[in-house]
């Protein structure tokens, strides 16, 4: 099951809303594959089973190659009354690591991961807005599509790690250490990146892009990244 954040379109560019019609017809062309009785074949020939497996990878690829909305809000289920739910982080997902696909929400809102180990963790997916992750262990995490605006990562070593389409919107980074880590199609806006490490991190050119714009990135950090000299 693939359990994604609903998302409010505001402003959009031309490409963002071409995005949201091909994400639309994904969604017409699942429930055409889910329509016929078990047993009969499509037009194409091929079985429901086969018709569910195509339209499956036709949204996994939307999905893959849609960016973020520009200006988009997230609309979030409400939070896990689980009171074991955050210590989920420590098993992380163990199904569709890369494209976030998982059998139950990882919600780990609100949750405390003051110097965890979390290192090696897959956390993609997980909705770890507002939580404590200060000085936590993250090398080598995968945190591909994470939401994790409004945390504190002060300190927090992310080192080798994954950190793809994650929104840090609002997010404390300061210190942190981004070393050798794959950082694309992320969102950085209103985050503290006050001292953060981007040593050898690889980041795509539109990322380069945005964390220049970031006025709290400063000094080294700056040259790291990529940002011409003013």
């Amino acid at each position: 099951m693939v359990l994604a954040l609903q998302q409010r379109p505001c402003c959009c560019t031309t490409t963002a809303r071409a995005d949201l019609r091909q994400g639309a017809h994904t969604r017409l062309l699942t429930r055409a594959a889910l329509a016929r009785p078990e047993g009969q074949k499509s037009d194409t020939g091929l079985s429901k089973q086969g018709r569910v497996a195509l339209a499956g990878l036709a949204a996994a690829l939307t999905l893959a190659s849609t960016p973020h909305l520009c200006s988009a809000r997230a609309v979030l289920p409400p939070i896990d009354q689980d009171p074991k739910r955050c210590e989920r982080a420590y098993v992380g997902n163990t199904i569709g690591q890369a494209n976030a696909v998982a059998d139950k929400l990882l919600d780990l809102r609100k949750c405390n991961f003051k110097d965890a180990d979390l290192s090696k963790k897959v956390l993609s997916g997980a909705l770890i807005s507002e939580s404590d992750v200060s000085g936590a262990n993250l090398r080598e995490a995968v945190l591909t599509k994470a939401y994790a605006a409004k945390s504190d990562f002060t300190g927090a070593d992310l080192t080798n790690a994954v950190v793809d389409r994650v929104d840090f919107r609002k997010a404390n980074l300061k210190n942190v250490k981004f070393k050798n880590t794959v950082v694309t199609g992320s969102v950085f806006e209103d985050a503290n990146l006050e001292g953060a490490v981007f040593e050898d991190a690889l980041i795509g050119r539109e990322d380069v892009k945005k964390l220049c714009l970031n006025p709290s990135l400063q000094g080294e950090a700056r040259q790291d990244v990529g940002c011409r000299t003013k």
